[in-house]
């Protein structure tokens, strides 16, 4: 298969993932995801110390509403979206979830090297080993209904809660120089 013709075949799938809307089965299935991943990641980040019982934010609307778009949409769209085809488009999902979540978390170390300088906190392993989690449980979802909805909702729900109740960092602390 040539470069451009999986190009075209990823960018193509990314854009259904976008009009697919799960049956009632498939966001059962999602929530079958949804809550251990949940589970994990609480025990992970409390016991890590990267999760804490804070005061909780003002503003929690625009606080959701900037949250969902990034980074749950954004990093959806390429992670899930482009990344991860859906159960009917390959015959090999342990390679494109395996890759596609490797790809995701060392995005996240990106991020802490040379975008954001005051997120340290995303090389702190307890972190690593959240966002591998939750990218794991969105990619599965993704190749499971199609749809990178559930994803967006998953990832975007525990980053909201992170931020505005368990002690997550603001933009403004992840843009500070270290």
């Amino acid at each position: 298969m040539s470069l451009w013709r999986l190009i075209r075949e990823r960018v193509t799938g990314a854009g259904r993932s976008l009009i697919v809307w799960p049956s009632l089965k498939g966001w059962a299935w999602c929530a079958g995801v949804s809550a251990p991943v949940t589970l994990v990641v609480a025990v992970i980040g409390f016991g890590g110390g990267i999760l804490h019982v804070a005061p909780p934010l003002h503003g929690l609307l625009g606080v959701w509403l900037s949250v969902m778009l990034v980074p749950a949409f954004s990093e959806e769209i390429v992670f899930r979206g482009l990344m991860i085809p859906a159960k009917a488009e390959t015959t090999r999902p342990v390679l494109w979830i395996g890759g596609g979540t490797l790809i995701f978390l060392l995005w996240h170390v990106f991020e802490a090297l040379v975008l954001l300088p005051g997120a340290t906190l995303f090389l702190h392993p307890a972190f690593l080993l959240n966002a591998g989690l939750i990218g794991l449980g969105c990619a599965l979802m993704r190749w499971r209904t199609g749809s990178l909805w559930p994803a967006v909702l998953l990832h975007g729900t525990l980053v909201f809660v992170w931020k505005a109740w368990l002690g997550g960092p603001s933009l403004e602390v992840l843009m500070r120089a270290r």
